[in-house]
């Protein structure tokens, strides 16, 4: 059995206990069922408390069932078999009541939750609605607007907001189990609302929906489930209960299969399994009570707001004075401005801008478990950094290098205690991008990388290992992408053609006006120290525009031009005449969005490959998770590797054949070759 049940004055308690976090499966679901059919039938019985074992309510459906036939008895039985109770369910929530769990919850008559618990449905971003009643019963209790919201978003809520909405009828402050016994003890004695299936849906004011629509589609760009999930909420607001579910039934049944809802289950899954990697099981992490930054600019100061945001005490090292002024106002920037815009309160930012100590003097970090380096990409300045640091401090402490391209090995080279060293490579602004690159050195201890995998799950960040080349894994890729990008322009495109065809692939900006917001001039500082170790790196246009001093918006002119204080693109007839002149001799094509998009994301996948191939990344999914969270590179699209998979390995093969007869790319490597005889990324061993 996955619950038990005892009695005592009339009210049962009924405990799931299917851990870790009592997901619906199979089993459990039998179980609640035969539980409401054995509690009706019980004279004893005048009330119901659900309550769940260990560290949660039901989190929701069970994962080991994902993109499985479903098995009887389904969700939406169990939850109307909860509903049509003779005797009323009090659900009692503490941890995490998502999806099923709450549609669970919604099946009760009561809900009561400690501060605590957090209540939602996450299922559109699996690509899917929900598929038990959540839409249909969710706009009777808290009106469509709310339901609209919570749907559509797949966000979560506070039981503290749950309960000033009406989603929780009452918080308990003290014993869960105690307080709801008491709840439906009290309750019984007076008129018990309708169950949901039976009460009306509060009417909204005309335009709502259109207006709502429209601003669920600007926000889910090109994914499916919200507006499909909005549409369930309209037919539950507009038709009665059973025809209500039944479009709520059909629209989850049918994006079920769906590929977007694959690529978003690939992810969720990538995403689970990032933290805690298999190569590292059994090795055990150290604590990190304290940390420290030296380098106090925009990625300094975004590293430190992140060391703050999980609750650790921070020293900010710069080279002077005013250098540490200049980092401390950086920080506090981040601060005030999300104070500004409501994601914080004054006090909290106060007390977040409190808790680091700006100083020139590295003995400060005498006693400090982590120092993490953000100096500039110079490699004789960060080794002065680290000599400084393995003379001040800990043996033991956990030195790390904020690094994008130089080669970490090489910068500890000179310094003692190696084994604690190695990269962690943030993303600008490192306390927004979720994304953190662990670069382990030959001699970093296995520890040490554990260590980084368990701060990544207190940052909040999706951690991926690394190995060591030009740009790591992301950014490797990305020289890839700039370098296809210069090759469609050199054959016919535009700028604009470019960038609007990766939008319209899915990314949030088109690779050359990203390089006009983040700056030509860092990419090409980066050209040069790879020619300078003999390597030739492909972008004749953007060294050209680097040679004329257009480095993006901050210069007024890069890939576009700008007009004062206007970041509006324009095409530029000054970058027109330099691509004409590059282009010459080269064929000339007509593109559309289609080719312009296989011209860069092939590529892309063939490098990734490479990448896989040398060992540089440890799975195909931890590409996609670098690509997504670092990147942009649309979520419902799975990542590059994800993609190529559903696109067809072999096809992808074929497809980058012809670029590559085409002068547009390099040929597929082997590794994609052997991948595509296999059937797939995870089958080529047994290929």
């Amino acid at each position: 059995m996955n619950l038990a049940i005892k009695k005592s004055d009339g009210i049962a308690v009924v405990t799931v206990d299917n851990p870790p976090v009592n997901a619906l499966s199979q089993a459990l679901r039998q179980d609640l069922f035969a539980a409401v059919e054995t509690l009706d039938h019980d004279d004893d019985v005048q009330a119901v408390v659900l309550i769940c074992a260990g560290r949660t309510f039901i989190a929701g459906a069970d994962v080991n069932e994902f993109g499985k036939p479903p098995v009887p008895p389904h969700l939406p039985d169990v939850v109307a078999r909860i509903e049509a109770s003779r005797k009323p369910w009090v659900a009692a929530l503490h941890g995490s009541a998502l999806g099923g769990g709450l549609e669970v919850a919604l099946g009760c008559r009561f809900r009561v939750a400690v501060a605590s618990a957090t209540l939602g449905l996450p299922e559109v971003r699996l690509g899917i609605v929900p598929g038990a009643g959540g839409t249909v019963r969710l706009p009777r209790l808290v009106g469509p607007a709310l339901a609209a919201d919570l749907v559509t978003t797949g966000k979560a809520i506070s039981a503290t907001e749950a309960r000033s909405q009406g989603l929780v009828d009452a918080l308990i402050e003290h014993d869960l189990e105690d307080g709801a016994v008491a709840f439906a003890g009290a309750a019984l004695p007076h008129t018990l609302p309708l169950p949901l299936r039976n009460r009306a849906v509060a009417a909204v004011d005309d335009g709502f929906w259109e207006t709502t629509t429209k601003a669920v589609a600007a926000r889910a760009k090109r994914e499916e489930a919200p507006l499909r999930a909005l549409a369930c909420i309209r037919k539950a607001a507009e038709t009665d209960f059973d025809a209500a579910m039944a479009f709520e039934r059909e629209t989850f049944l049918a994006l079920r299969g769906s590929a977007q809802a694959a690529a978003l289950r690939h992810v969720f899954f990538a995403e689970r399994g990032a933290a805690r990697p298999p190569e590292l099981v059994g090795v055990r992490a150290r604590d990190i009570r304290s940390a420290a930054v030296v380098g106090g600019g925009t990625m300094g100061a975004g590293i430190a707001a992140t060391l703050r945001d999980a609750g650790l005490p921070v020293i900010l090292v710069e080279k002077d004075e005013s250098a540490v002024a200049r980092g401390l106002s950086n920080l506090k920037s981040i601060y005030e401005g999300a104070a500004k815009k409501g994601r914080i309160s004054a006090s909290a930012a106060a007390e977040k801008i409190g808790g680091v100590t700006g100083t020139t003097d590295y003995g400060a970090l005498a006693d400090t478990d982590l120092v993490i380096e953000a100096v500039f990409e110079d490699l004789d300045i960060k080794r002065q950094v680290f000599a400084l640091l393995a003379e001040n401090c800990r043996e033991d402490a956990i030195l790390a290098t904020n690094t994008s391209y130089l080669n970490p090995q090489e910068i500890a080279a000179q310094i003692s205690g190696q084994d604690r060293f190695l990269g962690l490579h943030f993303f600008s602004p490192a306390h927004v991008m979720k994304l953190l690159e662990i670069v382990p050195t030959r001699d970093t201890a296995p520890e040490v990388v554990a260590t980084a995998f368990s701060l990544a799950r207190v940052l909040g960040k999706i951690p991926v290992r690394a190995g060591i080349c030009d740009g790591f894994i992301g950014n490797r890729i990305l020289k890839v992408t700039r370098a296809q990008a210069e090759r469609l322009l050199l054959s016919g495109a535009t700028p604009a053609a470019v960038d609007a065809a990766m939008r319209a692939f899915g990314l949030p900006m088109g690779p050359l006006e990203a390089q006009d917001l983040g700056g030509l001039d860092i990419a090409g500082f980066q050209r040069r120290a790879a020619r300078a170790r003999g390597e030739t790196p492909f972008a004749p246009i953007a060294d050209r525009l680097c040679e004329m001093e257009r480095f993006g918006q901050k210069t007024g002119g890069g890939w576009y031009d700008y007009a004062k204080g206007d970041r509006t693109p324009r095409p530029s007839p000054v970058v027109a005449s330099v691509i004409a002149e590059a282009a010459l001799g080269v064929a000339q094509r007509e593109w559309n969005d289609e080719a312009i998009a296989d011209c860069i994301i092939l590529p892309v996948v063939n490098e990734a490959a490479a990448i896989l191939e040398e060992g540089i990344a440890l799975r195909a999914s931890d590409i996609d998770l670098v690509k997504i969270h670092g990147y942009g590179f649309p979520r419902w699209r799975g990542g590059p590797m994800h993609y190529a998979e559903y696109l067809g390995l072999n096809d992808v093969v074929d497809r980058l054949e012809q670029l590559s007869r085409d002068g547009l790319a390099t040929p597929p490597c082997e590794l994609l070759r052997r991948a595509a005889k296999a059937g797939g990324w995870t089958k080529i061993n047994q290929g």
